[in-house]
């Protein structure tokens, strides 16, 4: 139980990376099968922040905030931190190779790229205004 606060965050940072990923995939998949959803501004903005924050925290040699916040929660709980960022972790724990930082920063780079090629090919739709009638 006093690892939950812990879980909970490695949670989080899976969805917000199942976020990021499918959420490309979702766009290129939907301007195909017609989802209208897939040009809703809001998703797309938000989608669109999440890889701009991915690559900076990359450029700038950042560890991301989800990573320390686990690593601290895991640690005042008894357990034990990542070596390395989310990541570099997990896809070490599940394919076992280990690059060095640098791809991931390329990684993250181009993929924001792809992200941003998508939101040119496959626009959002911008939120209509509603215009207000005039009472009298």
């Amino acid at each position: 139980m006093r690892l939950l606060p812990a879980d909970l965050i490695l949670a989080t940072h899976a969805l917000f990376v199942a976020f990021v990923i499918l959420g490309l995939v979702a766009v290129l998949l939907g301007k195909y099968l017609r989802w209208g959803w897939v040009r809703n501004w809001w998703f797309r903005l938000a989608h669109l922040a999440a890889i701009v924050i991915v690559m900076t925290e990359s450029w700038l040699g950042m560890v991301c905030p989800l990573t320390e916040w686990e690593n601290r929660s895991r640690e005042a709980a008894g357990g034990s931190a990542y070596s390395s960022p989310f990541i570099q972790h997990w896809l070490h724990e599940i394919l076992f190779y280990d690059v060095d930082p640098w791809v991931f920063t390329a990684a993250y780079t181009v993929f924001g790229i792809l992200v941003m090629a998508a939101w040119l090919r496959v626009p959002p739709e911008y939120p209509q205004t509603k215009k207000k009638s005039k009472r009298i």
